[in-house]
């Protein structure tokens, strides 16, 4: 590939990289699980980048091919893989002052939404994103409608896992 593609590669992921690291948490319990999912999506972006036409924003095709990504490594580790729980990582720096309630709420959050399979992941996400249904629809390849009755099937199911 030439320099100015590469650039222009570099430039967009150092810009949109929230993106990749929203992905990783969704799908990985740990550090080292999230920076190779991480690199691997990155190389995956790098591979489909020249096939980038622009007909959607960068930031959909990015969220498309990471989560592509995620999906497919997911339900191969799935088999082989033992990771490590995220409830046993503890933060050891906090301000006295700081409450801490949003950070329980999202951690509770992120326990639920680890309980639903790979799909219902994507879209919950998606969906907390604040992206429309017309957004989320592109970027899973299924049609607004189905988007909808899906969103709201994961509601009811993460309602009845966060209380039974």
């Amino acid at each position: 590939m030439n320099k100015e593609l590469e650039h222009s590669f570099v430039e967009l992921l150092e810009k949109h990289q929230n993106i990749v690291h929203k992905v990783c948490r969704l799908y990985t319990n740990n550090y080292d699980a999230h920076n190779d999912l991480f690199q691997e999506i990155t190389i995956q972006l790098w591979k489909a980048y020249p096939k980038f036409r622009g007909d959607a924003k960068f930031s959909t095709w990015m969220y498309r091919v990471s989560l592509n990504t995620a999906i497919t490594l997911y339900r191969k580790s799935k088999r082989t893989i033992n990771i490590q729980a995220f409830e046993g990582v503890e933060f050891k720096i906090k301000a006295q002052d700081y409450d801490d309630t949003e950070e329980q709420q999202l951690k509770v959050l992120y326990k639920a939404v680890h309980q639903l399979n790979d799909i219902e992941k994507a879209l919950a996400f998606l969906y907390l994103e604040d992206k429309n249904y017309s957004e989320i629809s592109e970027n899973l390849g299924i049609s607004e409608v189905n988007a909808r009755v899906k969103m709201n099937r994961i509601k009811k199911k993460l309602k009845t896992i966060l209380n039974p």
